[in-house]
């Protein structure tokens, strides 16, 4: 006999997990499982990231990153201070190093007060120096509110909530087929088998796979980008007081190579964006044929490739020569040399893709019978994530009836 569900959440990273805690606290009676192909929680995105808080200063004023975001960011504040998990606001300043950075810097600021920021500040090069002496740009911000995080912290802190509070995790259960039914379906592992009345998908660099199984002619595919990062070395960690961002490129959904701190301590540099040869490809030499060609494949893919070829060799460039890598970071940190560098881990990005060659930049969530797919849950998914929980949660509810 399989074991009835009134709702099965497809992916234990921080948005599947908060979903589910959100669910459970808004109705404790509901019976929810969370089914996770790994052995354990947060293995991937979750796992991977650079730790960070954001505060909401990139995102289109009423988008769905702007309003979970910032929603978001107050729940997680609240949920870490009640559960106490250690976090740190220490701000962030983002420079410009040429003048004609300046105009999106303006827009960067102009963004922030739209999104409801409180203290940030426009910086002349003097007061950049006050506030990072090894940093170097002609104009910048300062956003008090960013902060960093150990994000796997977290998802330990809601997986034991979510046993607590009644629901149930099956870790090792990698989705194979899902039988949608109107008010019941069925959700099958190679070896084991739930029902429920709803499912939930979270699956992240997975969730178009998921959501293909019931609708082959799906308009959205992941593309899997690589996000390479390095330490610096104990010796030189005082070259950066928190964390340092250079203005990102408008038409380009990364925000460049960076500095931050880390909440467990060390200073990381990075990331690149690379195209990924394999979906959970976290080395060079990882490579997954069916998944590159499920790439290749796609016609949006070709046009961003075809968009964005120059970008895209330029960060192959510096992904293989650490030379390439030290010249960007000297953009914000001169006195950063090639052997204050150490490598470090990577994380891969799930970027969802639309046949036309748009690169998603907001959240996506697509409702359809039986199932709640989240599409495109990118950064800053991590801080949004109780809200887009809550978000999710309400409509799964309204479905349930």
């Amino acid at each position: 006999m399989s074991k009835k569900y009134d709702i099965a959440i497809v992916g234990g990273g921080i948005v599947g997990l908060a979903t589910a805690y959100r669910l459970l606290t808004l109705k404790p009676e509901l019976q929810i499982v969370v089914l996770e192909k790994e052995n354990l929680a947060a293995a991937h995105q979750t796992g991977h990231n650079s730790g960070v808080i954001h505060s909401g200063l990139y995102y289109k004023p009423g988008s769905l990153k702007a309003t979970n975001c910032i929603n978001g960011y107050k729940m997680l504040l609240e949920f870490c201070d009640s559960n106490k998990i250690t976090y740190d606001l220490c701000g962030k300043i983002v420079v410009a190093t040429s003048e004609k950075e300046l105009s999106q810097l303006d827009m960067l600021y102009e963004r922030g007060l739209e999104n409801g920021l409180i203290g940030i500040l426009k910086l002349n090069e003097s007061e950049i120096k006050e506030r990072e002496p090894n940093c170097s740009g002609i104009a910048g911000l300062y956003v008090p509110q960013t902060g960093i995080i150990n994000y796997t912290k977290v998802c330990d802190v809601l997986v034991e909530k979510i046993k607590n509070m009644g629901g149930e995790i099956l870790f090792n259960f990698k989705v194979t087929k899902i039988d949608l039914r109107e008010n019941e379906s069925r959700v099958k592992s190679d070896n084991q088998e739930i029902v429920t009345r709803l499912v939930i998908n979270c699956a992240g660099l997975y969730s178009d796979k998921v959501a293909e199984i019931n609708e082959p002619n799906l308009d959205t595919r992941i593309i899997p980008f690589r996000g390479e990062y390095f330490m610096i070395k104990p010796e030189k960690q005082h070259l950066v007081k928190n964390l340092i961002y250079p203005v990102p490129d408008p038409n380009f959904p990364f925000l460049g190579v960076h500095f931050t701190r880390m909440i467990d301590g060390g200073v990381e540099a990075g990331p690149n964006a690379v195209f990924a040869f394999k979906r959970e490809g976290y080395k060079k030499t990882d490579i997954n044929f069916g998944d590159l060609w499920n790439s290749f494949s796609w016609p949006g893919f070709r046009k961003v490739a075809m968009k964005y070829w120059k970008t895209g060799i330029g960060e192959y460039y510096r992904s293989y020569s650490k030379s390439a890598f030290t010249k960007a970071l000297q953009k914000l940190v001169p006195s950063i040399k090639k052997g204050d560098l150490i490598p470090a881990g990577s994380g891969v990005r799930a970027q969802a893709c639309d046949r036309t060659g748009g690169l998603l930049d907001d959240f996506k969530i697509v409702e359809k019978p039986g199932i709640i797919n989240i599409l495109n849950a990118p950064s800053p998914a991590a801080t949004s994530s109780l809200s887009i929980g809550q978000t999710v949660a309400e409509l799964a509810i309204e479905r349930l009836g």
